[in-house]
């Protein structure tokens, strides 16, 4: 239907959405209001302010997803010949894996990104390729903060901050990068030049969250020996928490277990019984005792444990 104006603007009216059967035209800089807005037979001025509801274009919007699903739910249907409850699965799971890549809309910032890494929950001798994926944001370029950092310790130092940065990230969400991911997909230098940052930051204390370290892969010496090494300096359990990205309680588990490995190597077991009882693997018995054994530790922490092996020691679940 026609609306008729006595004075028509030079500019064509905006209907705006009011309400769920209403909208509001907009024509130089005055508003009228229609009741129907599939009808919309006659406009009449509007004295008071309207404001624009934001609440309906949601309203729209949520409606226009469920038709989209819907369509999508139908086509599975016929298509592949599901049931119903079959194809909301398929929908669930397109959602699940897809999701991330459809609400980007205000949700990465600049020189963000999103990036699959394998979930934590992932064992150390599951098959990458088999393995649970997570999908991380990851923070490749941190505007101001990285030009501060650049500034201050070069280009080495910048690569370092943002190595940790990631990893850190990815851990966060759940999820463990590879070096494999660092040097080909986010970095584009070789392996090489990050296992010589990695040295560089275990140097000073920083542990980053890596498959390798966490899940004890490779020859490289155990997340665990690490955060024992930084005990026997003198760290206490909420610094060596922060370098290491591990819980507090965490990391007092793991120097209980140190202790008890201490006691009973003391005792004269030998390396596959003292793993049995305080359930760990035998290499790692013997980076603990190699750590006891060769370590300048400081030395309240030397008497803490000539003390602790005077006495028995607790039992560690």
């Amino acid at each position: 239907m026609i609306i008729q104006i006595k004075h028509p603007p030079r500019f064509p009216p905006i209907i705006v959405p009011y309400g769920i059967d209403e909208v509001v035209l907009i024509m130089m800089g005055l508003q009228y209001h229609c009741i129907d807005q599939l009808a919309l037979p006659m406009s009449i001025a509007v004295e008071r302010t309207i404001m624009i509801n934001n609440s309906s274009l949601q309203k729209l919007d949520r409606l226009a997803q469920k038709q989209l699903d819907q369509q999508f739910i139908n086509e599975i249907i016929h298509g592949l010949q599901c049931s119903p409850f079959e194809a909301k699965a398929v929908l669930e799971a397109v959602y699940k894996v897809y999701g991330p890549y459809f609400e980007t809309s205000g949700h990465l910032k600049p020189g963000q990104i999103l990036f699959q890494v394998i979930s934590i929950d992932e064992g150390s001798t599951a098959r990458l390729a088999n393995s649970k994926q997570v999908t991380a944001t990851l923070t490749l370029d941190a505007g101001e903060e990285d030009l501060k950092i650049r500034k201050e310790r070069g280009v080495v130092g910048l690569r370092q901050h943002r190595l940790e940065r990631v990893c850190t990230e990815a851990f966060q969400q759940g999820g463990l990068l590879t070096i494999e991911d660092l040097a080909y997909r986010l970095f584009n230098c070789g392996q090489r030049t990050l296992l010589r940052d990695l040295e560089q930051l275990r140097a000073q204390g920083i542990i980053l969250p890596l498959r390798s370290t966490i899940k004890d892969m490779g020859r490289s010496i155990s997340h665990r020996a690490m955060i024992v090494e930084q005990w026997l300096k003198g760290k206490e359990y909420s610094e060596i928490s922060r370098n290491t990205h591990h819980s507090v309680a965490a990391v007092k588990n793991y120097i209980q277990k140190f202790k008890r490995v201490i006691g009973l190597a003391e005792e004269g077991f030998d390396v596959h019984t003292i793993g049995f009882l305080v359930k760990l693997s035998p290499p790692l018995v013997e980076q603990y005792y190699q750590l006891y054994r060769s370590l300048d530790m400081v030395a309240h922490r030397r008497a803490e444990l000539k003390n602790l092996l005077k006495k028995s020691l607790p039992e560690v679940n």
